[in-house]
């Protein structure tokens, strides 16, 4: 129990560090031992098994006990969700222009189903909004989640307080076994180190290596430059002691979970140790692992460019600002669509009259640099929840005139 008790109360980062390293280590000495991989197969598979339950009974209890207090806070984190994403895929923009990318080998056409344009984007959202609750649980559905929990949570209002109670009750004990799951995380962060390091080589650095840069530098600018400068107009105050809190808590387990939704309940976490109202961050970080994709603008942006450069087709301004309207938008519905991201990146292609084929072959190119692309992306994506969540809060306290700290 001694031992337990330690291992508990040392910092969740540096446990996850140690994992990382241990799981370097075995890559490096035993590759062809695959069942260490399971140990990340088994954390990442019990933290999407509970997250979807965790969402549902956190914002209906959230919105069944709240006090009419989430109006101006919460438009706030919407319009700092979406605004960034603008801003992400416009600096995507910007560089691909100044950093021209070329695709000198295409990889094979991906047999997925894609969508065209940003109506089907929108068909497909409005589907999995109003799909069956408890289907939307099982699978996975955060838009269907978000609705019909809204629903609950709101019908509830009107509730006993016995009921409402019990709705309260349940929610923390979820939450519980959510951090029971997540005390595990330093094991399946070893397995997924493990598995990236012994299945993926070195050719995605040779063969792909300025479009890896370009990405990982996009993604960098938005999280470490536009970010903050967005995050210090609001709360006029130096915002990179808690833009480095998110990415050091969030960013480094949603970098190797892969999934904004995995990493639902570490946000959870972080927002409840930064003193945040729950009212509303068990609202908002859902929402943010739907539509707030930062990465995933970038990556709609980047590959789409690419594909333009290697054709030779010239971007001209304007068009750029609706390409950046076009993958802020599509990207809000990248959760929402099968590969993700990546499957946005035909309908974005269409702007420029590049066709199904060659769109297709230029998302195969995505998925060979997927082991870091993916990566980075849900790294920006999930650690950006947070704060932008904590950002609108402050700003609510700095226009009331009270003190806060980070």
């Amino acid at each position: 129990m001694s031992i337990i008790k330690k291992y508990t109360e040392t910092s969740l980062v540096l446990r996850i560090v140690v994992g990382l390293i241990i799981g370097l280590a075995l890559a490096l000495i035993f590759p062809k031992a695959q069942w260490i991989s399971m140990f990340g197969t088994i954390f990442v598979g019990a933290l999407k098994a509970i997250a979807p339950v965790l969402v549902f009974v956190l914002i209906s209890s959230a919105l069944c006990q709240s006090r009419e207090r989430m109006g101006k806070e919460f438009i706030t984190i919407v319009f700092l969700y979406l605004f960034s994403t603008f801003l992400a895929a416009f600096v995507a923009v910007i560089a691909s222009e100044i950093f021209p990318v070329t695709l000198s080998q295409l990889g094979s056409a991906v047999e997925e189903s894609a969508p065209q344009s940003l109506g089907d984007v929108f068909s497909t959202l409005l589907q999995n909004i109003v799909a069956n609750p408890v289907g939307a649980v099982v699978n996975g559905n955060y838009l269907g989640i978000l609705f019909w929990s809204f629903i609950f949570g709101i019908a509830m209002k009107s509730a006993s307080e016995n009921s409402k109670q019990f709705l309260n009750d349940v929610s923390d004990a979820v939450t519980k076994m959510i951090r029971w799951v997540i005390n595990f995380a330093p094991f399946g962060i070893m397995g997924l180190m493990y598995n990236a390091i012994s299945t993926s080589g070195i050719s995605i650095f040779t063969d792909y290596g300025k479009l890896v840069l370009l990405l990982v530098g996009c993604m960098l600018v938005s999280a470490l430059v536009i970010n903050p400068i967005i995050a210090f107009i609001c709360i006029h105050r130096n915002p990179y002691p808690l833009v480095f809190k998110c990415l050091k808590n969030s960013g480094i387990t949603a970098f190797f979970t892969r999934s904004s939704a995995a990493n639902i309940p570490v946000n959870l976490e972080l927002c409840e140790d930064l003193g945040l109202n729950k009212e509303i961050y068990s609202v908002s970080i859902p929402l943010g692992a739907t539509i707030n994709m930062d990465g995933a603008a970038v990556t709609i942006t980047v590959m789409t460019l690419a594909a333009a450069h290697t054709l030779g087709i010239h971007v001209f301004i304007p068009v750029a600002v609706l390409l950046s309207v076009m993958a802020a938008l599509g990207a809000a519905g990248a959760s929402g669509v099968a590969g993700g991201s990546l499957l946005l990146i035909p309908m974005a292609c269409s702007l420029f009259g590049i066709s199904t084929d060659v769109a297709m072959q230029v998302v195969g190119v995505g998925f060979i640099v997927g082991v870091i692309q993916d990566s980075m992306e849900t790294m920006i994506n999930s650690s950006s929840d947070v704060l932008f969540t904590a950002v609108a809060e402050y700003r609510q306290k700095r226009l009331r005139g009270e003190d806060f700290h980070f």
